[in-house]
């Protein structure tokens, strides 16, 4: 083999090798241009996701500002009303507060009233006139009565026979009753203050019967009002012997409720009397209206007379009137008659 045949056929081979090459080559860059592509194309793509991502991040992100924001002034409008709620009810009870206060003090006043005899005496007689002024009429009753012996009574009912007047005197003995509620008494002192207390009950009963009972002016009875429904039952309860002696002096131990009791009884018998008194007017208003009917009878009797007469009166002027009417439509028919005769002869 010469030298030219090997040149030759390296030659060639070089050429196939750079034919070889370039095809690598071309190959490398058609596979580079579409990984560019494709990685274009991927970016794009991912831009476009991660746009889409960033909008619906920020929409959401809106929108659970906007709750938020909703929910915020929602609690803070109901923050805002429970606060003005609370100020509210804090006015409340401060204006309650210094309500109790002034009750506080009132009945530390009324305490301060109930240790004085005198002041106790007054507010009986007081609760006592309120109860007679609210019930009974003015002319039935009068308030510090004197009576004839010079003794003045609280209060006088003036009721019909056989009652007759009726004497209230008010008694309040509260001290040795409040004494008796003090749980840390001992049973000794206890004893000692029941004596005392059954011994005032005594002396007002018997004072009320030598006073206010006089014979020829008073009823044989009068009533001893206790302004407190604590002490009447008290002495109902426990002090039986009170109760029977009162009977036998004829002072009656009443309350408010018994009085009022008392007092609505009363006044239905004063209305009882009252209409008894006027019988007699009735009687003769119910006689006249007697005779005055006597009249409206006979007038009614007399009336319907006249509407008998005068339906038959009706009934006879019908009965012309139906016999004129005919009497003109048998003119009317004949006058026809004459009339068609008279038309057929010409």
């Amino acid at each position: 083999m010469n030298i030219v045949s090997i040149l030759t056929t390296v030659l060639a081979i070089a050429l196939l090798a750079a034919f070889l090459l370039f095809l690598l080559l071309r190959s490398f860059k058609l596979i580079q241009d579409s990984m560019a592509n494709m990685l274009n194309n991927n970016a794009e793509a991912l831009n476009k996701r991660v746009e889409k991502l960033t909008e619906s991040t920020d929409q959401r992100l809106k929108e659970i500002s906007e709750q938020v924001e909703r929910r915020l002034a929602n609690g803070f409008e109901k923050t805002t009303s429970i606060f003005t709620d609370v100020v509210k009810r804090l006015a409340l009870i401060d204006a309650a507060q210094k309500k109790i206060t002034e009750l506080s003090g009132n009945i530390m006043n009324l305490q301060n009233i109930f240790t004085d005899k005198r002041s106790r005496g007054a507010f009986g007689e007081v609760q006592l006139a309120a109860l007679i002024r609210n019930i009974m009429p003015e002319k039935n009753f009068a308030l510090q009565h004197t009576l004839k012996n010079g003794k003045r009574v609280d209060c006088m009912l003036f009721l019909p026979d056989p009652t007759g007047n009726v004497a209230i005197d008010a008694k309040f003995p509260l001290e040795n009753y409040q004494r008796l509620n003090d749980p840390d008494l001992l049973e000794s002192e206890k004893r000692t203050i029941e004596q005392q207390f059954r011994a005032d009950i005594r002396k007002h009963l018997q004072d009320i019967a030598s006073k206010y009972i006089v014979p020829g002016e008073t009823s044989d009875g009068a009533m001893m009002f206790i302004p407190a429904e604590a002490i009447f039952a008290e002495i109902h309860a426990h002090y039986p012997e009170l109760v029977e002696e009162s009977h036998k002096l004829r002072v009656w131990l009443v309350s408010p409720t018994t009085m009022m009791a008392i007092l609505t009884t009363a006044r239905a018998v004063l209305k009882d009397a009252d209409t008894r008194k006027q019988v007699h007017i009735i009687q003769q208003h119910l006689g006249q209206l007697g005779k005055d009917f006597g009249r409206f009878q006979k007038r009614m009797d007399d009336l319907s007379r006249h509407i008998g007469q005068a339906h038959s009166d009706v009934e006879l002027v019908h009965k012309s009137s139906q016999k004129i009417s005919s009497r003109f439509t048998q003119i009317e028919a004949v006058e026809l008659e004459d009339k068609e005769k008279a038309d057929l002869l010409t």
